[in-house]
C-alpha cells in the first residue's frame, strides 16, 4: 500500500560520502498575494509572480544578489514562453548571468521540493546559500486541441496538391476543435482515472466525513485567514504585487470572511453529484501565486551577519495508492514523528495543505483510527487526536487558494512565521501530492 523514503536527520549520522552533516537555516521568505482565477488569464505569469516577491525579499537582505550559490524553483504549470522559469526569474532578479538555476516538478510538492533540494545541498556541504521557491499561475493554464484536431491540421499542412488540400478541408469537423482545459486534465490521475476531487470523495467515504463537517472546516479556514489579515499577521510575509497596468494587489483575494456553513450547504457536489461531500466551497481555490525562502549554512550566516528564523531539522517523502493520495501527509509526517520520538501534540504547530477540507479531516481521523495506524503505519496503537488549535492556525488553501507549484513553499514559510509569532518551538509542514505522494518538513524556531 505504501512506500516511504527515509533521510538522515540533521546533526545525526553523516550521509554517505560526506565528512559531516551541517545545520541548515531558514533565513527569510516572502510570497505574493494569492489571486483567485476568475475565468481568464490573471495579470501575472509564473515568472512575473516569482519576481514580484523575489525582488523585495532579496533587497532586504545584507547579501549581494549574485552571492547565492544557486536558485531552485518549483513550478507545475510552466508556460511555453518561460521554459525553466527558475533561470528566467534569477536573471530578472539581477542575480547574474553566472547564477545556476533549475526548476523542479513533483505536482503539489514542487515548492517544498525546492526547499528540500536546497536543504540537501547545504547539509552535505555543496552549497552555502540558496534561494528556493515555488510559483504557479493556474489561470494561465493553456487550452489544448484534441488529437483529432491536431491530426486534421497535420493533414492540411502535408497536402501536396490542391486536390489533397480540398480533400482535407472536406474532412473538417467543428466538434474536433472544441478545446480541452489542460488544468482539468492535469488534475486527473492517469493511473486510476480519478480527479483529485474524486480522491477526496474516496477519503470522505472511508472515514465517514460528513458534508457538514467539511463545510464547517472550510468556514473555519476562511475565518482564520480573515483574522490573520485583519491583525496584520501576514504583513511581513505577503509582499504586495503590482500588475503591468498599475493595479495593486495587497492580500489574498479569495477569502470570504462572511461565509457560513449554511451558505456552503447550498452548493452542489462538484465531483460526485448529487450526494458527494466535495464542493467548490470546501475545496482549495484555483489560484495564482509565488513564494520564496532563503536557506543558508552556518558559514553563510556568519559571513553575512544573518539572523535566521528557523532550522530545517528533517524532511520526509512518502508514496501510496493514488486513489487515496490525500492521506499522504499521515505517512510522511508519522515517519518524522517516529524518527524524533514525538507524538502528534508534541509538535506545537502543524500546516497541512488544504487541498480539500475532507482530505485534511481524513488525515486527522486516520491518526486516531486503530486499524489504519496498525495496517498502514505499523503502530501498536493510534497516534491519537491532533489538537485542532495547532492545525492551520491562520487558515489555508480552502480560503486562500492552492497554486500547485507554490503551496509547499508557502506552508513552510508561514509555519516559520507562525512559530515566531506565537513563541513556539517546533512545527511540521506537510502536504498531499497528486499521483499518490506526500512531503513533510520538521522545523524549529531559533
Amino acid at each position: 500500500m505504501t512506500r516511504s523514503t527515509s533521510k538522515t536527520a540533521t546533526g545525526n549520522t553523516s550521509p554517505p560520502g560526506k565528512s559531516s552533516s551541517r545545520r541548515v537555516y531558514l533565513v527569510d521568505g516572502a510570497r505574493t498575494p494569492f489571486l483567485k482565477a476568475r475565468g481568464r488569464p490573471g495579470p501575472f505569469s509564473p515568472v512575473d509572480l516569482a519576481v514580484q516577491c523575489g525582488r523585495p525579499l532579496l533587497l532586504r537582505q545584507p547579501i549581494p544578489a549574485d552571492a547565492y550559490d544557486q536558485v531552485i524553483l518549483g513550478c507545475v504549470n510552466v508556460v511555453p514562453s518561460e521554459m525553466n522559469p527558475a533561470r528566467i526569474a534569477a536573471l530578472r532578479l539581477g542575480m547574474g548571468e553566472a547564477m545556476p538555476a533549475f526548476t523542479v516538478q513533483i505536482n503539489c510538492g514542487s515548492g517544498m521540493q525546492s526547499i528540500d533540494t536546497a536543504y540537501i545541498y547545504i547539509r552535505d556541504g555543496d552549497s552555502d546559500l540558496i534561494l528556493a521557491g515555488g510559483t504557479d499561475a493556474l489561470s494561465h493554464a493553456p487550452m489544448v486541441l484534441q488529437t483529432e484536431a491536431v491530426e486534421w491540421l497535420a493533414g492540411l499542412s502535408a497536402a501536396s496538391s490542391p486536390q489533397d488540400y480540398a480533400r482535407q478541408l472536406g474532412q473538417f469537423s467543428s466538434k474536433d476543435f472544441k478545446p480541452e482545459i489542460s488544468l482539468a486534465k492535469g488534475l486527473t490521475d492517469p493511473i486510476v482515472g480519478l480527479s483529485m476531487g474524486q480522491t477526496a470523495e474516496v477519503l470522505a467515504q472511508q472515514f465517514n466525513i460528513t458534508r457538514q463537517e467539511a463545510d464547517e472546516y472550510a468556514v473555519s479556514s476562511h475565518q482564520r485567514l480573515a483574522r490573520a489579515q485583519e491583525e496584520g499577521w501576514l504583513d511581513d510575509e505577503v509582499v504586495p504585487a503590482v500588475s503591468p497596468e498599475g493595479e495593486l494587489f495587497r492580500q489574498d483575494d479569495g477569502v470570504r470572511a462572511d461565509t457560513s456553513a449554511e451558505a456552503l450547504a447550498k452548493l452542489k457536489a462538484a465531483f460526485e453529484p448529487p450526494f458527494g461531500q466535495v464542493t467548490p466551497g470546501n475545496s482549495s481555490q484555483v489560484t495564482d501565486g509565488a513564494s520564496w525562502m532563503i536557506l543558508a549554512s552556518e558559514d553563510a550566516v556568519k559571513k553575512y551577519g544573518l539572523k535566521p528564523r528557523a532550522v530545517l531539522v528533517d524532511s520526509e517523502w512518502a508514496a501510496l495508492d493514488p486513489k487515496i493520495m490525500g492521506l499522504g501527509p499521515v505517512l510522511s509526517s508519522t515517519a518524522l514523528l517516529k524518527r524524533h520520538n514525538a507524538g502528534l501534540n508534541d509538535i506545537d504547530l502543524w500546516e497541512i495543505n488544504e487541498a480539500f477540507a475532507a482530505q485534511v479531516l481524513a488525515c486527522t481521523r486516520a491518526w486516531d483510527d486503530p486499524e489504519f495506524c496498525k495496517v498502514a503505519l505499523g503502530l501498536d496503537k493510534p497516534m491519537g487526536k491532533l489538537d485542532p488549535e495547532r492545525l492551520n492556525v491562520d487558515g489555508g488553501a480552502v480560503a486562500m487558494g492552492h497554486p500547485v507549484g507554490t503551496s509547499g513553499n508557502r506552508i513552510v514559510l508561514h509555519l516559520m512565521n507562525a512559530l515566531h509569532r506565537k513563541g513556539h518551538k517546533r512545527g511540521i509542514a506537510t502536504e498531499c501530492i497528486g499521483g499518490g505522494q506526500s512531503g513533510a518538513m520538521l522545523i524549529e524556531a531559533v
